[in-house]
């Protein structure tokens, strides 16, 4: 008879900061599969299968960041009372300051762990003093969980939804584990509806889900963590050390990587929802088949870009006062974009980029007739897709002399010669790559016919393709897993 591990038992309900749980881990794949084998069996009991995933969805964060779990309660019980409070207070003052309270608590969250250290890195520049930075831990998802939270309050605030009347229900729109920690960001008004709905999983929503986990995993464990660990990080670890060559192709996988990173996320938590009856919003549609900025920005993580526009830049006035506001105003919405991001100068001037880019892209709309043709699509999508790079450049490197190094390496030592030896010699990187562009500028109408595919493969058939596809990422991965790149957001 087989002996039990205790400790290694025991391990699975500790936290440990160098194994966080995350979706393409083996660990979670395991629990995964016992842990819906109940709920299917609670389904029918709708409050003790809403505190069931409740549980499971604070034991998933508590594995990912520790103690720091008790923020996702504290802004849950608060944000809770305070939606009950402005929905009876009457409109003027008090819901206001009810709202500026909801704002300061998640804000004020977001705030302190992620941007204390660089307030006082620009004050300790601006004094000339000593900069030692704190030593303060930054919660997974903190980012997406207080943006969450707050779609709540202001939808109450403006009249747009109403309270839900237990707490139960909004601790488990905040807590649901599959979107918690990397989106997608759900509003209030899409996903509350669903909560208090029974719990009905057709045939198409477990082939939809099967199909997302199956591809999202696929992205993440075989494209992006493959790509990474065997390229991308050393370019940009040491850019100087290699050719401009390199450099270039470093950022092209930096743009797949990113993209499969993240978007092999959004996938995987939104199929994982649908396995339990509930529909996420899609966060990715292809953004690099995108011809300019705009489109892009309507296909890159739909939930923050929209987010953005209904709560930051339609607040800030949207294009209601004239040209030049409408210009501000969605300049000012992608500084703090790119602030959202990381707390540097980076990420500002990433924002930035992204800001100027969309209010030419605006003007040239307005004001130049640009004939609709394949030629200017093509030309288009080039021209946004090698913009992206560039702009991927300030968001992945280290720091700014890393961005410097990448930038210069390309522009001033490309050496074109060495051309058929970097083809030699990253043949197995340059694969993995062209298989992903390839997969991304995939038509949809076949990725649609692949979903439909797998819609109506039966049970057992999923079972082996998601048997299959775990154990290409067991053989393709190192033995450190590499957390979601949003995680750090």
């Amino acid at each position: 008879m087989p002996s039990i591990d205790f400790h290694k038992l025991l391990e699975q309900f500790i936290y440990i900061p160098k194994h966080p749980l995350i979706f393409s881990s083996g660990l979670f794949l395991f629990m995964f599969m016992g842990f819906i084998s109940i709920f299917y069996l609670l389904h029918r009991k709708h409050n003790v299968k809403l505190l069931y995933v409740i549980l499971f969805s604070y034991y998933f964060y508590y594995k990912s960041s520790g103690i720091y779990f008790l923020l996702l309660i504290l802004s849950t019980v608060v944000d809770y009372n305070l939606a009950n409070i402005m929905a009876n207070a009457p409109k003027g003052r008090q819901r206001q300051a009810l709202l500026i309270f909801s704002l300061v608590l998640n804000l004020g969250l977001l705030g302190y762990f992620k941007y204390t250290n660089f307030l006082y890195e620009i004050f300790c520049a601006a004094s000339g003093s000593h900069f030692s930075p704190f030593q303060i831990f930054l919660p997974v998802g903190v980012s997406f969980f207080t943006f969450q939270s707050l779609s709540y309050t202001i939808d109450i605030y403006w009249g747009e939804l109403k309270p839900v009347k237990r707490m139960l229900d909004y601790a488990f729109f905040v807590s649901f584990f599959p979107q918690l920690v990397a989106g997608p960001i759900v509003r209030a008004r899409d996903f509350i509806p669903q909560i208090s709905m029974p719990t009905i999983v057709t045939r198409a929503m477990f082939g939809e889900g099967m199909f997302l986990l199956i591809s999202g995993l696929f992205k993440k464990a075989i494209i992006s963590d493959y790509i990474s660990a065997n390229f991308v990080d050393r370019i940009f670890d040491s850019p100087t050390l290699y050719s401009g060559l390199e450099n270039l192709f470093g950022v092209y996988g930096y743009a797949l990587q990113i993209y499969c990173d993240f978007s092999g996320y959004s996938d995987m938590a939104i199929g994982i929802a649908l396995l339990f009856g509930y529909r996420l919003c899609l966060n990715f549609d292809s953004p690099y088949q995108s011809s300019s900025v705009t489109e892009f920005w309507r296909r890159w993580h739909i939930s923050l870009s929209t987010w953005l526009r209904d709560y930051l830049y339609i607040s800030l006035g949207g294009n209601r006062n004239g040209r030049f506001r409408t210009y501000l105003n969605q300049f000012i919405t992608m500084l703090l974009g790119g602030l959202w991001h990381g707390a540097a100068f980076r990420f500002i001037l990433w924002g930035a980029l992204h800001g100027v880019a969309l209010g030419i892209d605006k003007a040239v709309r307005e004001y130049i007739h640009i004939p609709k043709n394949p030629l200017t699509k093509v030309l288009g999508i080039l021209f946004t897709f090698h913009f992206v790079c560039f702009c991927w450049i300030f968001f992945r490197a280290d720091n700014m002399q890393v961005a410097e190094g990448v930038i210069s390496q390309i522009a001033l030592h490309f050496t074109p010669g060495i051309f058929w030896n970097f083809i030699t010699g990253y043949k197995t990187v340059l694969l993995v790559m062209l298989m992903g562009y390839i997969l991304h500028f995939t038509p949809k109408s076949i990725e649609l016919q692949a979903r439909d595919w797998v819609y109506r493969m039966p049970l057992a058939a999923k079972v082996v393709a998601m048997a299959i596809v775990v154990v290409i990422v067991i053989q393709v991965k190192g033995s450190d897993i590499q957390p979601f790149i949003y995680f750090q957001f």
